[in-house]
């Protein structure tokens, strides 16, 4: 059974393979092979009536993992300058207001339509409105550059300010100047120790000199991410910055303090560890989304009541969208289409406890809005061939 275990995973690992390599001339998001492989799988496991151990409790974990690596490794990918302002600037609004724009209408459909009040509406609203970096990042890979960095940039801080919303919502009954303050305060403490931790990172980045240095970095960078989460700190704050600090560590030499830091030292090995994040965020990305296809049940796909909720909440985020390109003068298409739903809303939606989830957003939900948003990133991409680099 091991043999055929490892015969099986080795060959759909590899099979993504192939599809994250051919992606630039077939435009098909590996996500989806990923899930009908998962999916297939379980008909399969079905079929044959063999007994497979309860994998649900691993989807969390992986996907807490692939969270951190996928967002990681987006920052490092942003090299920050002036000429990047205004790209920045839109991201941050692109990023912030559908979200929060999104949100509260669902919010207040759910309310209106299941009387569970408003914060509970909200909290299982927002999982619904953030964009997936997981999904995202890899599928703008072969856009052009400016295309491609506002991707990045947009889907990350979507999933920072999601999660940011999500914990707020989640930790106080109501919104007042002692939520507020609480919530400021949170933030301020984990840009210092963001601060603190970047810092002590980049020095052993430089310093270790036993051949085994990288993954150590990895599991330090994690433990703080997990730590920061056990007390409700928005963890992904550091990841992001984290991130950015080596992208740009070229840029250390101006400042006098920092560059005992040995910045040309610091590239070569930021370079080594991007080649690392790479390898282990495909591994950890796939080995998700296969875990989720294989634990979609097929009456949830197919749920009638859910489905058209799945249809609108869809249409909705397209036509949020839409105005959102719009006024950011940024072009339509392809990147109208590219704000799917996947493993940081399934996060979120785990997160919630079971006394606080409403009727209306049930796993049907979830994985028909997951399952939709990427049939439609498919689509157009697809069919806006002209947009790519």
């Amino acid at each position: 059974m091991t043999g055929s275990i490892l015969i099986l995973l080795c060959s759909l690992l590899l099979v993504s393979y192939l599809f994250e390599l051919s992606a630039a001339r077939t435009k098909i998001p590996s996500v989806v092979v990923l899930l009908a492989m998962g999916w297939a799988c379980a008909q399969m496991v079905n079929y044959f009536n063999l007994s497979v151990l309860n994998l649900a409790p691993a989807l969390q974990i992986i996907g807490t993992v692939g969270l951190i690596l996928i967002v990681l490794e987006g920052s490092l990918e942003l090299e920050f300058n002036k000429s990047k302002t205004k790209l920045v600037l839109k991201a941050i609004i692109g990023s912030l207001l559908p979200l929060l724009f999104l949100s509260l209408s669902l919010a207040y459909l759910f309310d209106e339509i299941g009387g569970c009040g408003i914060k509970l509406a909200l909290l299982n609203a927002i999982p619904l409105a953030v964009i997936s970096s997981a999904i995202a990042i890899p599928s703008a890979r072969n856009l052009n550059p400016l295309n491609r960095e506002f991707i990045t940039y947009e889907s990350s801080l979507s999933d920072i300010f999601g999660v940011l919303l999500f914990n707020f919502v989640n930790m106080n009954d109501s919104v007042s100047t002692n939520s507020l303050l609480s919530f400021s305060a949170e933030f301020g403490l984990m840009l210092f120790i963001s601060l603190i931790s970047i810092l002590i990172l980049s020095l052993l980045l430089n310093n270790i000199s036993h051949h085994v240095k990288f993954f150590p970095i990895i599991l330090l960078i994690i433990l703080i991410y997990a730590i920061a989460k056990q007390f409700h700190l928005p963890a992904l704050v550091f990841i992001l910055l984290f991130g950015l600090f080596l992208a740009n560590s070229e840029k250390l030499k101006a400042i006098n303090w920092l560059s005992r830091f040995q910045p040309e030292k610091l590239e070569i090995e930021v370079n080594k560890l991007k080649e690392l994040l790479g390898e282990a965020t495909f591994l950890v990305r796939s080995l998700f989304f296969l875990l989720f296809g294989f634990l979609i049940q097929t009456k949830e796909v197919l749920n009638l009541v859910t489905l058209p909720w799945a249809a609108g909440i869809v249409l909705g985020i397209l036509f949020i969208r839409f105005l959102q390109l719009k006024l950011s003068g940024l072009k339509i298409s392809p990147m109208l289409f590219i704000a799917p739903r996947g493993l940081i809303t399934i996060l979120l939606f785990l997160s919630i406890d079971e006394t606080k989830r409403i009727s209306l957003v049930n796993p049907s939900l979830i994985i028909q809005v997951i399952l939709l948003s990427a049939f439609v990133m498919m689509l157009g991409l697809i069919f806006s061939k002209r947009e790519y680099a």
